[in-house]
């Protein structure tokens, strides 16, 4: 690294403005728990900016996925069909209701769940598709979609890393009967930890907030809908607290401005490595026609893991951070005695090749094109 070069992390959580200004109108109020005014003007605020029909913050993506799973009401002897390629909160949220998972291969030329090897493994027994939108870049839910129909099955969005993406013009998360999402401080909305279940079956809007609020109606008691609350069904503590809410809502208020940024960076990495890719040295993200994705990840596909363990070591020396990803699940110390033996040879080529590069919205042009000159001096 040069003597005058900082290092450059693999990411930075970015305040986007008014946080402490929110922050302290949220200490001033002394209503800090959750669902108050912050949560509540979060919920309305990704409901308009995104045309969700029902927003409901979480504690993590990690809530919001388990939620889902307790509303599609599946149990042992139920199978759930989902990306071997993908983090373990995925997987866990189905797997302690007792669902058996069934792990589906990702495309050739991307992470993303393959569609037509999901049609494969459905049988009697499935009840729940998971899509895992890869960096904000759908999957094809138009495959997807046509499959769930025609079997009766429900179809589950983790859009983690997708605020702001879109498929055909529509707004990933809004598409499967739900959607969940990540504000984790890696993702480019930001509030530490935080999630969000988006509901776009109506079935499912009364249980939602039964299930979010430890199985009661008290959402319903508040509205003056009933003379008192209790216990109607099975739940958890799914409510975020205001302090995360209020910075929430200062980061939404500058979505478009951080998104913009991110793949304008984006852009700048594509264009500048796209000589390494055309020498076959590395692959490059492939995005779709239709894909409207919000710049949430920017990585490289090395051709081995031994090359993509010496580049990382290279990026280091030069005071960069890039990382890997996923491992996959199906060859996980926890679940590759239950897996059912089927290779998945593109989630293992992605767990030992992709390697994801710096991006977040204050990274500078400069820092992206010293990131892809130290990758270029290596590789070339």
């Amino acid at each position: 690294m040069p003597m005058s070069a900082s290092p450059i992390p693999f990411n930075r959580p970015v305040p986007a403005g008014r946080e402490a200004e929110h922050l302290q109108a949220c200490l001033a109020s002394g209503r800090w728990c959750g669902d108050g005014p912050w949560t509540r003007k979060a919920q309305t605020m990704l409901e308009a900016s995104q045309g969700f029909r029902k927003a409901l913050l979480t504690p993590s993506c990690t809530a919001a996925l388990e939620m889902a799973a307790l509303l599609s009401g599946v149990g042992p002897g139920d199978e759930v069909i989902l990306p071997s390629y993908t983090f373990v909160s995925t997987a866990n949220a189905f797997a302690l209701r007792g669902a058996r998972l069934v792990f589906a291969d990702s495309l050739a030329t991307h992470p993303n769940l393959d569609a037509a090897a999901v049609e494969a493994l459905v049988t009697p027994r499935t009840r729940v598709i998971v899509a895992m939108h890869y960096g904000g870049t759908a999957c094809d839910m138009d495959a997807l979609e046509r499959l769930a129909e025609r079997h009766g099955l429900l179809l589950v969005e983790d859009a983690a890393q997708c605020i702001g993406a879109r498929h055909q013009g529509r707004p990933l998360g809004s598409i499967g009967a739900f959607g969940t999402f990540s504000f984790h401080e890696t993702k480019n909305v930001a509030c530490g930890e935080g999630g969000a279940l988006v509901v776009n079956d109506p079935r499912f809007d009364l249980k939602a907030e039964i299930v979010r609020e430890k199985g009661t109606n008290r959402a319903a008691f508040f509205r003056g809908e009933v003379d008192k609350y209790g216990w109607v069904d099975l739940g958890s503590s799914y409510l975020p607290s205001e302090f995360a809410a209020a910075v929430l809502v200062a980061q939404l208020e500058e979505l478009d401005r951080i998104n913009t940024r991110r793949i304008a960076l984006w852009e700048r990495y594509r264009e500048a490595l796209a000589p390494l890719a055309r020498a076959g040295r590395i692959a490059l993200p492939e995005l779709p026609e239709g894909h409207g994705h919000n710049g949430h990840v920017f990585y490289v596909v090395t051709p081995d893991l031994a090359t993509r363990t010496r580049l990382m070591a290279h990026l280091k020396a030069d005071g960069i951070s890039a990382v890997f990803h996923y491992q996959s699940l199906h060859k996980s110390p926890y679940f590759q005695d239950h897996h059912d033996g089927r290779p998945l040879p593109n989630s293992d080529r992605f767990s030992d090749c992709l390697l994801r590069l710096p991006l977040f919205a204050s990274l500078t042009d400069e820092e992206v094109d010293r990131v892809v000159a130290s990758v270029t001096a290596h590789l070339s």
